[in-house]
């Protein structure tokens, strides 16, 4: 587990999958911003079964334990990808950004990456504000990159490079529970 000042993250387990698949065919929890995707308990896990040795996924808890949201990992050619949720009564409460600046911490002093980067819908301004909270810059447009409840989207491309981070911004240690 990984722990910060305000939330935690716990790797995902596989009987933590019917709770994320609830999530992900729920629309308040995917919001306008994402693709929409009915996933049976079956797919979920065939999808969790093809992740690569590199690749995570995590809870976002609260310190009382409650899962509030989930934040991936995605290892790509020298570099990782992430992604992120949070159910929607604990939005705007700064979680997502620590949860993400945790991640970038574990990533840089875990693994052998130059960069992490994240795509988000161009009028998602908070997730637009978590990332760069979180140190990353805005490096492009990708037009048309995402079909979200019928019309093709643009995705905002940002990252964070090793050098551009230095050190830890939230002191994360790994604890067995």
């Amino acid at each position: 587990m990984l722990e910060g000042k305000n939330v935690n993250l716990r790797v995902m387990e596989k009987e933590d999958l019917p709770l994320l698949t609830e999530w992900e065919n729920s629309l308040d929890y995917i919001s306008e911003y994402n693709p929409f995707r009915q996933r049976s308990r079956a797919e979920q896990e065939r999808q969790y079964e093809k992740l690569g040795p590199d690749d995570k996924w995590f809870f976002i808890e609260k310190k009382d334990g409650s899962n509030i949201g989930v934040l991936m990992h995605f290892a790509v050619r020298g570099y990782s990808e992430i992604g992120y949720a949070l159910v929607p009564k604990e939005r705007g409460k700064g979680y997502c950004t620590e949860a993400v600046q945790m991640m970038v911490d574990y990533l840089f002093l875990s693994k052998d990456v130059v960069r992490v980067q994240a795509e988000t819908n161009v009028e998602n301004t908070a997730s637009q504000k978590v990332l760069e909270k979180a140190g990353f810059m805005k490096e492009g447009l990708l037009r048309k990159a995402a079909f979200i409840r019928g019309d093709w989207r643009d995705l905002f491309l940002y990252s964070i490079l090793r050098e551009e981070w230095k050190e830890p911004k939230i002191l994360t240690r790994t604890e067995k529970k």
